[in-house]
C-alpha cells in the first residue's frame, strides 16, 4: 500500500513544482518613434474616401507619379509629395501619409 501513496505524493509534487516554476518571459522588440516623426491622420489633409479623380486633381493638383490601374477592379496610385492616394475605378479607397527619410 506504501507504493501507490508514494507515487501519488511524487506526482502531486512534480505538478506542482512545474507549475510554480519560473516561465520563460517573452522577449518583444520596442518600437520609438521620435514624437515630431508622428502624424496624426485626421489633423493631415488628406483625400477622403469615394472621392473622384477630378475632385483629387482640383483640390491637390496633378501628381508627382501615377501607377496602374492593375487587377481587377482596377488599382491606380497617384504617388504626391507627401502621401500616396489609391483609387478603385474612378473612387479613392484610401490615403496615405509617406514615411519622412
Amino acid at each position: 500500500m506504501k507504493k501507490p501513496v508514494t507515487r501519488l505524493l511524487s506526482a502531486v509534487t512534480t505538478v506542482v513544482a512545474l507549475g510554480l516554476s519560473p516561465v520563460s518571459p517573452t522577449m518583444a522588440d520596442e518600437v520609438k518613434i521620435p514624437v515630431g516623426s508622428q502624424a496624426e491622420r485626421s489633423q493631415a489633409d488628406l483625400p477622403r474616401t469615394g472621392m473622384t479623380q477630378g475632385n483629387v486633381r482640383k483640390a491637390w493638383g496633378d501628381p508627382q507619379q501615377t501607377r496602374g490601374p492593375v487587377g481587377t477592379p482596377p488599382i491606380s496610385q497617384w504617388h504626391y509629395d507627401g502621401f500616396v492616394v489609391y483609387f478603385e475605378d474612378d473612387r479613392v479607397i484610401h490615403a496615405v501619409l509617406k514615411r519622412n527619410r
